[in-house]
């Protein structure tokens, strides 16, 4: 058994989100481990770019209301103790309603032997963010 030191908080870079937004990696497996998790925290109306996981992405909110938009237009939202899964290659955004705090759980796996966990694209759009929402359970 191991306990892992914790890493300073972070803040979401700009060319990956708009907004603020903060994150704490919970941790970050080594080979052969491919496990991610962060705690990420954004401010009302902060969001990621669009972008996708080579292997998937699972979203848990703890806290506040998550929008999560796919390319399609849908624009999802969840609750405190509700999971949303992307599957591996599927463009997606995330993040808060525009009047709200929204904390989640992100879960991923690296691609091992060097390849890119994560490809961040174009920051989405006021239009995209705004659209009408789905509520899915």
């Amino acid at each position: 058994m191991e306990f892992i030191a914790p890493k300073p908080t972070g803040k979401g870079p700009a060319d990956w989100f708009t907004g603020d937004v903060w994150f704490d990696v919970i941790y970050s497996g080594q080979e052969p481990s491919r496990a991610r998790t962060n705690m990420v925290r954004f401010a009302p109306g902060a969001r990621t770019f669009w972008h996708h996981h080579v292997l998937g992405q699972t979203l848990h909110v703890v806290s506040g209301a998550a929008l999560v938009g796919t390319r399609d237009g849908v624009v999802f939202e969840a609750h405190p103790g509700e999971t949303v899964t992307c599957p591996p290659g599927e463009e997606h955004w995330h993040g808060a309603v525009p009047d709200r705090f929204m904390e989640h759980l992100a879960i991923w796996e690296g691609g091992g032997q060097g390849t890119a966990e994560t490809t961040w694209l174009e920051e989405v759009t006021e239009e995209q963010y705004q659209a009408p929402r789905t509520r899915r359970i």
